[in-house]
């Protein structure tokens, strides 16, 4: 006997048909103001993300993640492996702000700048509209769309994949070295062209293919808002205590006296959903807060005469009835947390000097015993030069006085350099105390910097 297959009663997720067969989504387009403002912000910020490797400041791209030489440059400082403390404190502040303004405005990023959402509805959706014959109105394509508007559109789809993808690799190895690659051969370039073919391949089968599946499936983002967002932070939500019960609008009858809410039912808002879900089920994980919804139910309740709002930004508790506090401990906390950790950042980016140095012992023995009785101690100092030009440095002894290096003519290091240099240190021996001695080292750049290091030379 053959197993009968069980059958969902309804999707087990948006993009999944109840027999397991992927469901594609066609969202119905409603151009009301949410959606023309998401748009103008959409536009200015493909504008930015086109112009940023183009821009320069202090001499310096804007943004430049130079991975291969680990230098990593914004808005016209830059980033060496050295300041590791740096970067993980940008890092944090990064992910606190993103944590304060869930916690504010709910998922404001997924909805309004996220480029997945951004690129999807205002340049690929529109152009596959346009090709298959819904433009303006979205929906599902006709079968009768010939052939060749496939292609073209998938065409279409591979050239911005291409631009995008190179816009991309901008952003890593710059737009100088990425002019001169488009006017050589592959051949001369095969590791930047694998990588510009490769991006232009994922580019492509996301926008073309997997589309609200990667936040749907692939980000994270949408399972961590269960903990980043709380009963007061703001959603897009369906105002159940005024839709419900659902019915069909009954004519020549008065609000007042109508046996159903205000919503009627008509579907709208699940049609144009780009995950695919209803809002009238609550909060949910694939909603990107992308406000379609809302045009659409605003747009049929002014056609019934019924006040607009039915599915607005408001938050969980707003809708329940109970009293909206915006002050909260994580909008307390978060603020703190980041502006402490923004002081901090600052203070360590403006004491950075245009070199870095490290003094360490050298292997071996701690200390040695000279011919004429002074204490030699083998010293490793290690300059990175932070210029991109080249420098010199100077080292001597602040304190004790009368100690003296092997080493008096200054150490030059080209731009970006990084050297170790063993340096030989000279003590007499009666200035040791119980076998140490705290001693201060300075190093100065003929650029103008300086730095004092302190270290504890060893003697008997």
């Amino acid at each position: 006997m053959a197993n009968a297959l069980l059958q969902a009663e309804e999707h087990v997720l948006s993009t999944l048909e109840n027999d397991g067969t992927r469901r594609w989504l066609y969202p119905r387009l409603s151009a009301g103001p949410y959606w023309h403002a998401r748009r103008i912000v959409g536009f200015l910020l493909i504008a930015l993300f086109v112009a940023l490797p183009h821009l320069q400041m202090r001499g310096k791209p804007m943004i430049l993640l130079d991975i291969t030489r680990r230098e990593f440059t914004f808005f016209g400082f830059t980033f060496l492996p050295t300041d590791t403390l740096l970067l993980a404190l940008f890092m944090i502040c990064v992910f606190l702000a993103i944590f304060l303004l869930t916690a504010l405005f709910g998922r404001v990023w997924c909805g309004w700048a996220c480029p997945q959402t951004v690129y999807l509805e205002f340049v690929y959706r529109p152009i596959e509209r346009l090709l298959m014959g819904t433009r303006g109105k979205g929906g599902v394509p006709s079968k009768a769309v010939p052939g060749w508007r496939r292609v073209v559109l998938y065409a279409t789809y591979l050239v911005l994949s291409m631009l995008l993808a190179h816009t991309f690799l901008a952003y890593f190895v710059g737009v100088e070295a990425l002019s001169r690659w488009v006017r050589q051969s592959p051949f001369e370039h095969p590791a930047p062209f694998l990588v510009m073919a490769l991006t232009t391949g994922l580019m492509m089968f996301d926008f073309s293919f997997f589309r609200e599946q990667l936040c749907l499936i692939a980000c994270p983002y949408g399972r961590f808002q269960s903990v980043l967002l709380d009963r007061k932070s703001l959603i897009v939500a369906y105002d159940r205590n005024r839709g419900e019960p659902r019915g069909k609008l009954q004519k020549n009858l008065p609000i007042v006296d109508a046996p159903t809410g205000d919503c009627v039912d008509c579907g709208l808002c699940v049609k144009t959903c780009p995950t695919g879900i209803d809002i009238r089920n609550g909060l949910q994980m694939e909603c990107i807060h992308c406000t379609q919804c809302m045009d659409a139910c605003d747009a049929v309740m002014k056609r019934v005469q019924r006040p607009p709002g039915l599915i607005r930004y408001s938050s969980q508790d707003a809708i329940a009835g109970k009293p909206q506090r915006y002050l909260r401990p994580r909008v307390i906390i978060y603020p703190v947390l980041l502006t402490i950790l923004l002081g901090i950042f600052v203070y360590n980016l403006s004491m950075k000097k245009s070199f870095d140095v490290t003094l360490l012992r050298n292997y071996g023995s701690p200390y040695t015993v000279g011919i004429d009785g002074q204490i030699e101690n083998s010293l490793r100092i290690k300059l990175v030069n932070r210029l991109e030009t080249p420098d010199e440095f100077e080292i001597r002894f602040l304190h004790p006085g009368n100690v003296m290096l092997d080493r008096d003519t200054a150490i030059v290091l080209a731009g970006r350099e990084t050297r170790t240099e063993p340096i030989l240190v000279t003590v007499p021996r009666e200035e040791f105390t119980f076998g140490r001695l705290a001693a201060e080292i300075e190093i100065r750049s003929r650029s103008g910097d300086r730095r004092v290091v302190t270290c504890q030379l060893l003697g008997p």
